[in-house]
């Protein structure tokens, strides 16, 4: 195996071990903690909150095992842990937090998704 695959293994199976629990606490947050995080004190919020971020992480390295532009990867990556905190943020904005939360997490997820679109367009090879 050359070291090229190797890498790309390793990104392959990162992405999916950050991806798989980040979906777990966000989608059954209460499972997560019972089945695998059973650290005291219990807030849901955090627990949606670690999902997002480790989405954004499992997102990122597997993006990199296809796209070698950084700073591409990098901003799908953040994108995708923006949109999943804003998702965490509307989940549970009847448990706290503050009343400028979703539309400020909303604006960044808005301009990291704008950004890395952007991005993706201007390295696209263009037709002839």
């Amino acid at each position: 195996m050359t070291i090229d695959r190797l890498v790309t293994l390793v990104l392959l199976l990162g992405g999916l071990f950050f991806l798989g629990p980040g979906l777990w606490a966000l989608l059954d947050p209460d499972s997560f903690y019972r089945e695998l995080a059973p650290f005291e004190p219990y807030n849901r919020h955090f627990v949606h909150d670690i999902g997002a971020f480790q989405i954004g992480i499992g997102v990122a390295l597997l993006l990199a095992a296809w796209w070698s532009d950084a700073k591409l990867i990098v901003l799908a990556g953040a994108a995708a842990a923006a949109v999943a905190h804003l998702v965490s943020h509307v989940m549970d904005n009847d448990h706290g937090g503050n009343d400028t939360d979703v539309p400020v997490f909303a604006i960044v997820a808005a301009v990291l998704l704008v950004t890395a679109l952007a991005r993706w367009i201007s390295t696209r090879p263009q037709p002839a």
